[in-house]
């Protein structure tokens, strides 16, 4: 007699071959489409669940987990990022977390290096004369941005993602400097040519750019405050491809309106999708939509991920990529 199947719910949509695949081994069933599921819709459905599939957006609180009931035992989240889950919470209930970590490290560094040219070289400031048909021909000192050879690039938090942002870098002739819980191993160090900064104000005074790269935790929230970021010169450029909440964005805003800071380059915001008006006014400021790792290689791996971990639970053993307090 075959083994009666898990029970699985999704919060949104996934990639196609993601979902055939998990219906193929799971009985799964969806709390929304596109968008951030009904959170009445999820506690309904939560508590014949064995399995949550949520992803990065997805509030999974204590009173969600309490709706869940006994039966929740893997969240098994579709993203790297996990603060968004009360993992104490699940842990206390003797539910099980796994992440999606490694998958995105490329595709996030190349949106960063991406964002750092774009204001340097005010690329969206030239897109927007040719767009509104206001171009008038090139000229000597016309949109002069900033070489990246030469500058420092300061990398607040050196993990996967911080140190292929330094890869990138360097191959663009940029000094490397950063500031993370602990001092890389000289053999990662090294072959990057990174200076050590035990204290990030002492980064911060230093960085040409400054690139986030480190996850929100109770200790890093507003780590970039008002006070650490009049350590920057006025002619650097913040980047911010990690999590919004790192950065106080009044106090950035307030900075760059200011033109104390040259510029931005944004794809996390500290309220989510609640961008500050004053941000969007700004020329010198790129905004994207959480874009870092919308490649189509990217999110099919992510879900490869979340397949494997809910196949290993279901046999019966720890998922690979479980994760637990003190990773966070």
């Amino acid at each position: 007699m075959a083994a009666k199947r898990l029970s699985v719910v999704v919060t949104r949509r996934l990639p196609a071959p993601v979902a055939e695949r998990m219906a193929e081994l799971f009985d799964v069933h969806h709390a929304g489409e596109e968008t951030s599921p009904d959170r009445a819709r999820l506690m309904e459905l939560l508590p014949e669940a064995d399995i949550l599939v949520p992803t990065i957006t997805d509030v999974i609180d204590a009173p969600l987990l309490a709706a869940a009931g006994d039966r929740l035992k893997l969240v098994a989240n579709y993203g790297a990022g996990v603060d968004h889950i009360d993992v104490n919470t699940a842990r206390a209930r003797g539910i099980l977390v796994s992440n999606t970590p490694g998958v995105l490290t490329e595709d996030t560094a190349d949106m960063g290096l991406a964002l750092m040219l774009a204001v340097l070289r005010r690329m969206t400031e030239g897109m927007a004369q040719m767009q509104e048909g206001v171009w008038e021909g090139w000229a000597p000192e016309a949109l002069l941005g900033t070489r990246l050879r030469g500058k420092t690039l300061g990398i607040l938090g050196m993990g996967r993602i911080g140190q292929a942002m330094a890869r990138r870098a360097r191959a663009f002739g940029m000094e490397i400097h950063y500031h993370n819980r602990r001092r890389l191993h000289p053999g990662l160090e090294e072959p990057l040519e990174a200076t050590f900064h035990e204290r990030l104000d002492a980064l911060c005074t230093r960085a040409d750019v400054i690139s986030v790269n480190c996850p929100h935790t109770p200790s890093t929230f507003h780590l970039l405050n008002a006070r650490r970021l009049r350590f920057l010169k006025p002619s650097a450029v913040v980047v911010n491809t990690s999590r919004g909440e790192v950065i106080d964005e009044n106090a950035l805003t307030r900075m760059l309106r200011a033109g104390e800071l040259a510029g931005a380059g944004l794809d996390v915001y500290e309220r989510g999708q609640g961008v500050n008006p004053r941000l969007r006014e700004l020329p010198n400021v790129v905004l994207l939509p959480h874009m870092g790792s919308a490649t189509r290689e990217a999110r099919l791996e992510m879900g490869e991920k979340v397949l494997i971990n809910m196949q290993t639970f279901a046999d019966g053993h720890r998922p690979p990529d479980q994760v637990v307090p003190a990773m966070l």
